[in-house]
């Protein structure tokens, strides 16, 4: 009975029930609507499996459909070394919603170490059901472990504080002193430029959406390289940078500055950032490419920033003034750095993890040869018990 056909019997009986029709007519009219409204049907975005386990994916509906709903589950790209064509995953591509039922769950199970990425399609257009458009692909992580995953994370935060707390060794170690004789700066200077640089491409690729949407297109697998830790990383380290360049200016610095070749190299980087933005303002490159230019640049640095400061500690046959646990903590941070690397690598079998970022792989595996020498040059060939006045012998750095 609808809501017209109420009224017309209306007439037809005693107004002294007008209370009771009234009430009929509430009745309906909410039925009604809860018949028009729409279910919307969500799900599950992400699932991780073992290699030959088998997991569900739950799909929830808002409201119980009127009627038997299918849906169509489908596997939309795959990226896994092991099987470069098939998915890693088995699933039943027919997920059916039977009438007032609101949850369904899938059976998913993994084939081998792998990624697959799916959607979700309707088949079923005659019940008051619609999907999500907000809702992602799924994607399904089949891995050799799931205790390594939980490794890899704990590993991520452990080389993230070592390398994150390096920074204030060395501008302790400057204030205590109130100098910065024995610090090379051009290892400050490299690095103000190197962590700006790293802290821009960081704060492109994770915040603007535009950077976001072309790094998706030319990545169909959909995981951006960079995260919220990342991104605080390499902001700190700015910022720390910056505190001890301004150290290096009203601290005692004896004949120190920053060499001439240091100051070329470091004016044709920016000179050429400042050209190749214009490029892109141009749109002859893509602004992905441009943000990627200065990944380029921390990279080049952190090959280079290390080596003034192995040559000063070198002619001065000393490390003091050269922060230690500067070097103890950077060594923390870039092993672990790698060790997560082969984890992962190892859990996805996807070696090419380790060279696929090279920015990262690159701060991890210089930092650690670097730190090396500098623990032999520390401890071994420069004892700092051997060296107690060298503060005021004179210093290659500000040599013309």
């Amino acid at each position: 009975m609808n809501v017209l056909q109420i009224v017309k019997m209306a007439h037809k009986f005693d107004w002294s029930l007008k209370p009771l029709v009234f009430a009929l007519l509430a009745c309906t009219v909410r039925s009604e609507l809860v018949d028009s409204e729409t279910a919307v049907i969500t799900w599950d975005t992400s699932l991780n499996l073992e290699k030959n386990e088998t997991k569900n994916l739950r799909f929830h509906s808002s409201s119980p459909p009127h009627c038997e709903v299918i849906l169509h589950l489908e596997t939309v790209h795959v990226h896994s070394q092991s099987k470069n064509d098939s998915s890693p995953v088995k699933f039943n591509s027919t997920i059916i919603f039977k009438e007032n039922i609101t949850k369904v769950d899938v059976p998913v199970y993994g084939l081998f170490v792998g990624q697959a990425f799916l959607a979700v399609n309707e088949t079923s257009q005659s019940c008051n059901i619609s999907l999500d458009k907000n809702q992602p692909r799924i994607e399904v992580h089949v891995v050799h472990l799931h205790a390594l995953v939980i490794v890899i994370d704990v590993i991520g935060w452990i080389y993230f504080f070592a390398w994150s707390i390096s920074f204030y060794p060395q501008a302790i170690l400057n204030f205590q002193r109130k100098s910065v004789i024995g610090l090379n700066f051009d290892f400050v200077a490299y690095n103000a430029l190197g962590f700006f640089a790293y802290g821009i491409y960081n704060v492109g690729l994770y915040w603007i959406p535009k950077i976001k949407e072309l790094y998706l297109e030319e990545h169909p697998d959909g995981v951006n390289p960079v995260q919220i830790n990342d991104v605080v990383f390499a902001l700190h380290a700015f910022l720390l940078t910056i505190i001890t360049l301004f150290q290096c200016l009203i601290y005692e610095r004896g004949n120190q500055k920053v060499s001439k070749l240091a100051m070329i190299l470091l004016s044709v980087a920016i000179t050429g950032i400042f050209i190749l933005l214009f490029v892109a303002v141009a749109g002859k490159i893509s602004w992905l490419l441009y943000l990627n230019i200065f990944s380029y640049v921390k990279l080049a640095i952190t090959l280079i920033k290390y080596i003034p400061q192995a040559y000063m500690n070198y002619r001065r046959k000393s490390t003091e003034g050269w922060s230690i646990g500067n070097v103890l903590l950077d060594f923390t941070g870039g092993s672990f750095s790698i060790l997560q690397m082969i984890l992962q690598s190892y859990n996805n079998d996807e070696w090419d993890l380790v060279f696929g970022d090279p920015t990262k792989f690159g701060l991890g595996f210089f930092s650690v040869l670097f730190d090396i020498l500098f623990m032999v040059q520390h401890y071994i060939l420069y004892r700092p018990s051997r060296n107690k006045n060298i503060d005021h012998e004179p210093l290659i750095n500000g040599e013309e």
